[in-house]
């Protein structure tokens, strides 16, 4: 669980440093507010293909929302 933790945490942390909302996020993911605040809480696994959209347009690589890598 703590794994999920981490990418939430990464993941606050890039959205807030572009001044985004969770609801603008979600929109671009296409999801719901509820399933993108769920993974910023560390709740929900996401899909490979979500995890490749979020490191494409937060420009840092997929080892690093995962915490595998400090480099972004």
């Amino acid at each position: 669980m703590e794994k999920l933790k981490e990418f939430g945490i990464r993941l606050r942390i890039l959205r807030k440093e572009r001044q985004l909302t969770q609801r603008e996020v979600a929109k671009l993911l296409d999801i719901t507010d509820v399933h993108y605040r769920r993974m910023e809480a560390g709740k929900v696994n996401i899909p490979s293909l979500t995890l490749w959209a979020l490191a494409d347009y937060f420009e840092v690589t997929t080892d690093y929302l995962l915490g595998r890598s400090q480099e972004r």
